[in-house]
C-alpha cells in the first residue's frame, strides 16, 4: 500500500454551497471536492481543510488535503489537479493547485496564519457583475474614519464582542495581526470598493464579519473610534456592530512554514 498525501489549493464561489462541511440535506464545496475525487478513483476520500467557512462566504485560497493510494501509476499535481477539475465543471469549485506533501502535513493544525478579505460596494446602484460577491451598502461610507478605528482592534484581545453565539472555540482571546482598510473607486459614477483585510493564526466564528459590521457604524458616523474600543473592552456580544452578510467575505490565503 502506497499512501500519498496530497495538498489542494481550492476557489470557490460559496454563493450555491451551505459553507465548506459537508451537510446532510444542503450541497457543500467538501461534497463537491469528495464527490470529484469519487469520480476519479472511485475511492471515497476524506478532505481535511485549513478551515471551514460558512454558507455563502467565498475562498481564493483554501487549503484542503487528503491521502490517496493510487498503486505504481504516475500521478502528478498538474495531472490531478486537471482530472478533479474536469469532475467539478458544473460547480462553482476550482482546484487551483495540487501537490504532494509530506505525510505529516495537516491542512488545518499546521496554518501558521489566515488571511481574510471583506469587500464592500458603496454606492446607489446595485451590483450586477460582482451580486453575490460583494456587500452592496447603499448609504456613505466614510472609509478614513474605518481605518482610523480598526486600528483599535489590532493586537491580542478578548474578542467576545465579535464572537458568535455559537462559536465552539475554547477561548475569546485572539491575536489579531492586521485589520487594514483600502478603497479605491468601483467606477466613474461615484462608486467606491472598500476592502477590508484581516490577518491572524485563527478566528472566532463571524470575527471578521462581526468586525466589519463594526466598522460601518463608524463610516456611518453613528459609531466612533471610541465607540468601538468601548465594544471591546464590554466582552459581549450585544455591545458590538451588526453582523455583515456573508457574500463579502473571502478566505484568500492560508500560510504555512516552508
Amino acid at each position: 500500500m502506497s499512501m500519498t498525501r496530497w495538498k489542494l489549493t481550492i476557489e470557490y464561489k460559496g454563493t450555491d454551497y451551505a459553507g465548506w462541511q459537508r451537510q446532510k440535506d444542503d450541497p457543500s464545496v467538501q461534497q463537491a471536492i469528495e464527490e470529484a475525487l469519487y469520480g476519479f478513483c472511485q475511492k471515497d476520500i476524506r478532505l481535511h481543510a485549513a478551515g471551514r467557512t460558512d454558507s455563502g462566504v467565498h475562498a481564493t485560497g483554501q487549503v484542503a488535503h487528503f491521502d490517496l493510494d493510487y498503486g505504481d501509476r504516475p500521478l502528478t499535481g498538474r495531472d490531478l489537479a486537471k482530472a478533479l477539475n474536469a469532475h467539478l465543471r458544473e460547480d462553482s469549485v476550482s482546484v487551483i493547485k495540487a501537490e504532494q506533501v509530506d505525510s505529516e502535513f495537516h491542512a488545518r493544525f499546521h496554518a501558521v496564519n489566515k488571511r481574510y478579505l471583506y469587500r464592500i460596494l458603496q454606492r446607489s446602484a446595485a451590483p450586477t457583475i460582482d451580486n453575490g460577491l460583494v456587500w452592496h451598502f447603499v448609504r456613505p461610507l466614510d472609509p478614513d474614519a474605518m481605518k482610523d478605528a480598526a486600528e483599535v482592534l489590532l493586537g491580542h484581545h478578548d474578542f467576545t464582542s465579535f464572537r458568535a453565539s455559537e462559536c465552539q472555540a475554547k477561548s475569546p482571546v485572539k491575536t489579531l495581526e492586521r485589520l487594514d482598510v483600502q478603497w479605491f473607486d468601483y467606477d466613474e459614477h461615484g462608486g467606491t470598493e472598500i476592502r477590508i483585510y484581516a490577518e491572524a493564526r485563527s478566528f472566532l466564528h463571524h470575527q471578521v464579519r462581526n468586525m466589519v459590521g463594526t466598522l460601518t457604524l463608524v463610516g456611518e458616523h453613528k459609531w466612533t473610534r471610541h465607540d468601538v474600543q468601548e465594544a471591546l473592552e464590554a466582552k459581549a456580544r450585544e455591545a458590538g456592530g451588526p453582523t455583515a452578510p456573508p457574500e463579502g467575505l473571502y478566505l484568500e490565503q492560508v500560510f504555512y512554514d516552508e
